[in-house]
């Protein structure tokens, strides 16, 4: 096994960043050839998903969905910490994800890329990735 902790720093309130290259790089340094990438966030208001990364247009249309589903508005939720949409959301896309490795490649379909998922930034947040083979 082979664990990492990468920081991504976000720069808006909401945002979807793509850092499938760092984990890349972390599978790289492993050397596995076969076996799972597990990618973990450990934040209650930020999470991570798959999705496409050839059009950029995808981003936006989950985060506006997400928004629209979820809205950020005062008065509504009960918890007084005043980031409930942000909780609800990371909940919606979970805390990880798990990625074959086949040929020492993530075994992902043609428009595949990781992205962390922030719901109440601007912050600097942690990743653990992990490298079973």
């Amino acid at each position: 096994m082979h664990t990492e902790q990468l920081d991504v720093r976000s720069t808006s309130h909401s945002e979807l960043i793509d850092i499938t290259d760092r984990v890349e790089q972390v599978l790289r340094k492993s050397k596995a050839t076969s076996g799972l990438v597990h990618v973990f966030v450990p934040h209650t208001t930020a999470g991570v998903t798959i999705n496409e990364n050839a059009d950029p247009s995808v981003v936006h249309d989950v985060l506006a969905a997400l928004e629209q589903a979820v809205p950020w508005r005062q008065g509504f939720y009960q918890h007084d910490e005043g980031n409930s949409a942000a909780h609800v959301k990371a909940s919606m896309m979970g805390s990880s994800v798990t990625i074959p490795v086949v040929a020492g490649r993530m075994a992902f379909g043609t428009w595949q890329a990781i992205y962390f998922c922030e719901f109440d930034g601007p912050r600097t947040r942690r990743v653990i990735v992990t490298v079973a083979q």
